[in-house]
């Protein structure tokens, strides 16, 4: 996928530095120059002058050393409290929906379908903001329609790869796994696109990375499978999210809720299509013979698929904003409160191993923050003069 962005984008600014070409400096043969003046020259020789000029010309050809604007990835040009603003509501409907999925799932077993809900009411609210006028599709060429459709596709078999393999390997060893996603998304984006990550995003990602598996350290139960799907299952979910910023920020460049308008229907029949092979169908249709789909039941599950909408919402324009290593990392750092929160509503003991992981790994997404902050700083291009 093409990794250059518009130029005319209103994220990213454009300076344009005007100097003399060389040519035309090299063009001029000083020997020609009349070499008489007078005193309206102001007692200066134009040798001397146009010598000056070309030694600055050759100075500020130094100078430049900032990258031009339309380099510097789109996360390095948004201000800080507007990236907090969406990493925090991000975190906070991540969390509520997770915790509101646990209580769901104690008695409705059926993981499948109910993602189909979640894309299914997202689907529906998207088209919603359309009719309202929100939402103006663009005009996409066959290839792109095939690139959102492959999409879709990733984005189901995600949730797929990730179900089955927490059914072949204890969840200790699932979450352990899963938290070094940080490391796999630096590499990804080195791989596919080129780009470099500074030496101490390699290194702060290392405290995150041991920290959520402390967290998770407890029975380590697997198979030769599982660990190969789970692996895969991280793979899969670190491509999902870099293709989910290259969809925003890259030649298509297309908006957050125009993304989901458009992949939210494919993802729904295909999570249907899930339920149905992996018997969840039935199971349903049985759970709802035996009376237990009531009217609670009802609005439970239009509240839970009305916050994945909003999640959805959010997890897309985080990503465009903070870019996917940040988003990565802030899926990292959810594990952390997921636990902190089961502690206080579940009741949930940890060990010392898990409670010294937890600071770890705070500490850790505490010098990510300082590290990307810098990162920022030395990437930004600097205004234009006047």
């Amino acid at each position: 996928m093409d990794s250059v962005t518009k130029k005319g984008s209103s994220e990213e600014p454009f300076v344009e530095l005007k100097t003399i070409s060389p040519r035309v400096s090299e063009s001029l043969n000083l020997s020609h120059v009349n070499t008489e003046y007078t005193g309206d020259d102001g007692g200066h020789d134009p040798k001397e002058a146009l010598l000056s000029q070309d030694s600055d010309i050759e100075a500020q050809k130094g100078q430049v050393t900032e990258k031009p604007a339309s380099t510097v990835p789109l996360e390095y040009g948004v201000p800080l409290r507007t990236k907090l603003f969406y990493l925090s509501t991000y975190l906070l409907l991540n969390l509520t929906l997770t915790i509101h999925s646990k209580l769901l799932f104690a008695q409705f077993k059926f993981p499948f379908l109910l993602t189909a809900f979640h894309t299914g009411a997202t689907s529906i609210g998207c088209c919603m903001l359309t009719l309202g006028g929100y939402i103006k599709p663009s005009n996409l060429s066959l290839r792109d329609n095939m690139i959102i459709v492959a999409f879709s596709m990733l984005c189901t078999i995600n949730i797929a790869i990730s179900n089955v393999s927490l059914a072949l390997v204890s969840v200790a060893f699932h979450q352990i796994i899963r938290s070094i996603a940080p490391v796999f998304t630096v590499v990804v984006y080195k791989l596919w696109f080129g780009r470099e990550y500074s030496r101490a995003t390699w290194i702060s990602c290392i405290p995150i990375t041991v920290g959520v598996s402390m967290v998770a350290y407890g029975e380590l139960d697997f198979t030769a499978i599982g660990f190969a799907l789970t692996l895969l299952g991280v793979v899969l979910a670190v491509t999902k999210s870099v293709v989910t910023n290259r969809l925003m920020t890259g030649s298509l460049a297309l908006p957050p809720l125009e993304i989901l308008l458009r992949i939210s229907p494919l993802a729904a029949f295909q999570s249907l299509v899930y339920a149905m092979v992996t018997g969840e169908g039935a199971g349903f249709k049985k759970f709802v013979d035996d009376g237990q789909l009531t009217t609670g039941w009802v609005i439970a599950l239009v509240t839970n698929s009305s916050i994945a909408f909003l999640l959805n919402i959010s997890s897309f324009q985080t990503n465009k904003v903070t870019g996917a290593l940040t988003i990565t990392v802030c899926g990292n750092l959810k594990q952390i409160l997921t636990v902190l929160l089961g502690i206080l509503i579940f009741n949930v003991k940890i060990g010392a191993i898990n409670g010294l992981g937890m600071a770890v790994a705070i500490v850790g997404g505490a010098y990510y923050s300082k590290v990307e902050l810098n990162n920022k700083q030395a990437k930004k291009v600097p205004s234009p003069s006047s």
